[in-house]
């Protein structure tokens, strides 16, 4: 190269490298955008990490463009490439001065923002915020929660849910080479009964093509309580889904309408009519810049149009705005906070937690989530739990002292270990005017088999049953027999009295307590009562003329044994 330099330039002017700077990092500022979604939002910490993104890019740009190689022969008389900024690059602060001001300033205000937002949003600066996040009011469980029949009551957790879902899919040809159950199902109340609806999904990316045309035809329905599951076709499919991949993919179509707005995670519920909905919780950040997660109101997104509406007031119909690790996180805070940041650390005076897990419970046209309160220690005895409204995030604290959920399982599963059942996490009842665990029994293809009933205060008291009914009998028998009050009042449907002539008596020791089952004449059911519970029936003998008070049975069931808790020989 005789011992000449060759320059290589890109653009010589400034106006011209920062256009091309910015016409990339709009690009690529774009592309990030529309996969990440974040809010416009200085409260959004996913806001700040685009706006350190685009800086970066920039700035990357910046030093592309600002490149001149230098071609200088070395003394073989070959060529290598000089970089004449590499000064500069190693003085990166003296090269973002003189080639991009602007965007480095921008980059420390940022950085400095999210610095500061962290501090005074901390726990340990802001204690007492963080404890009023929660509003917790004491209950008295046997008053506030009301005894729920069985037709009430779920029998599956949601993993069951899924299941059943699942499996009622394959029985639909038409469909199951198509799509597939999604396995996110939302626990509702829909027209009186507990149940999980779940959307399906596109089958991959190429059945998405062929059928986004029309949407997804169709959800699911699995009733909590009869566990059957049905396919609910729509005269007109889903358009807006997460299975969506493109601007019809549910966040993406929320971010896009509502820009600056921080959401949950978007539930599936429908309406009392049947028409498929996404629930958005509108998530806040109340204490600082970053901290005091919270609820206020909620986008109510129409799966099939895309048409949206946010409410401050959620309509009554909507059941779960809350979510339960939220209304967890909160008492969290509410309960180790008692006393202060230090406390909750060292000394821990009168400082409380939620177990692990969850489940729910329906109560006059709600759903409330559930969870355990246990000390500091997390050993294994509750303190009491909380029922907490998914809807208006109404919290009641109920004193219980008792067994955990998890030693309240294996407590049920020990009476079964022979048949190797394993216990769900169990659904908090009132029993009689007992707190109890009510805990379904599945077998190894998530199947429920059978039912438990733990005595929340004393869990040694474990009845089981294969239908919910002789489930509860059993164990307001036990109640009885283990000595602890069940007064006639408590009991479940003690609606009837019956009068007659005895015609038949028959007897059998059940758990070593004997049990007298007494027919009256003309008629075919008997009726059950425990020599512990009414000594009086010893002596009782075919002929004698009796009243019994005594359980009505559930609706559409023709049990041939009910339950007696008052006789009186006449």
């Amino acid at each position: 190269m005789n011992g000449n330099k060759h320059k290589r330039h890109l653009p010589k002017s400034k106006a011209g490298r920062v256009l091309i700077s910015l016409a990339i990092t709009l690009v690529v500022g774009f592309v990030y955008f529309y996969v990440s979604l974040p809010a416009i939002n200085f409260q959004d910490g996913s806001f700040y990490s685009f706006l350190i993104f685009l800086c970066a890019v920039y700035i990357g740009c910046t030093v592309l463009t600002t490149v001149t190689d230098t071609i200088v022969p070395d003394k073989d008389g070959e060529a290598h490439v000089v970089r004449t900024f590499r000064q500069r690059i190693g003085d990166g602060f003296r090269f973002i001065k003189h080639h991009c001001l602007v965007v480095g300033v921008l980059l420390g205000v940022v950085l400095l923002t999210a610095l500061v937002g962290k501090i005074i949003s901390a726990p340990i600066f802001r204690a007492g915020a963080y404890r009023e996040l929660l509003d917790v009011q004491t209950g008295d469980f046997a008053e506030e929660v009301a005894q729920i029949s069985f037709n009430e009551i779920p029998t599956l957790d949601r993993t069951s849910a899924n299941y059943l879902g699942d499996r009622q899919m394959g029985t639909l040809s038409d469909m199951v080479s198509q799509f597939e159950y999604s396995n996110d199902s939302t626990q509702i109340n829909y027209q009186g009964r507990p149940v999980r609806v779940a959307p399906i999904n596109y089958a991959d990316l190429f059945k998405w093509f062929t059928n986004r045309g029309t949407g997804l035809p169709a959800y699911v329905v699995v009733d909590m309580v009869t566990q059957q599951a049905r396919v609910v076709r729509l005269d007109e499919g889903i358009k807006y889904s997460f299975s969506e991949p493109l601007n019809r993919k549910v966040t993406r179509h929320l971010r896009f309408q509502y820009p600056t707005m921080m959401f949950s995670t978007p539930e599936f519920e429908i309406d009392e009519d049947g028409h498929p909905w996404w629930i958005a919780p509108r998530l806040v950040k109340t204490i600082g810049l970053f901290g005091g997660r919270d609820i206020k109101g909620a986008v109510l997104m129409d799966a099939v149009t895309g048409e949206s509406q946010y409410y401050e007031e959620v309509p009554a119909w909507v059941d779960t705005v809350y979510t339960p690790s939220l209304i967890m996180e909160q008492y969290d805070y509410h309960g180790t906070l008692v006393h202060g940041f230090i406390n909750s650390l060292l000394g821990q005076r009168d400082v409380t937690m939620t177990t692990e897990g969850y489940n729910y419970i329906a109560m006059n046209d709600d759903v409330y989530v559930y969870t355990g309160v246990t000390s500091a220690n997390a050993d294994q005895s509750n303190l009491g739990f909380l029922l907490c409204n998914m809807r208006t995030k109404q919290t009641r604290y109920y004193e219980a002292p008792g067994a955990t959920e998890r030693a309240a399982m294996a407590s049920a599963m020990g009476v079964v270990q022979d048949l190797g059942y394993t216990a769900t996490f169990p659904l908090l009842l009132n029993i009689s005017g007992q707190p109890t665990y009510f805990i379904p029994l599945m077998d190894a293809t998530n199947l429920v088999k059978c039912y438990a009933m733990v005595n929340v205060a004393q869990y040694q008291i474990v009845a089981t049953g294969t239908t919910v009914p002789d489930c509860e009998r059993t164990y307001i028998h036990m109640l009885s027999d283990r000595g602890v009050t069940v007064s006639v009042s408590d009991v479940p449907d003690v609606q009837a009295e019956s009068a007659g002539v005895i015609a038949e008596i028959r007897t059998a020791v059940l758990d070593g307590v004997s049990w007298y089952y007494i027919r009256l004449e003309d008629e075919d059911v008997f009726y059950a009562v425990s020599a512990a519970q009414d000594r009086n029936v010893i002596v009782l003998n075919v002929g004698d003329e009796i009243t019994i008070r005594h359980a009505v049975p559930e609706d559409g069931t023709d049990s041939p044994i009910l339950d007696a808790y008052e006789l009186t020989v006449d």
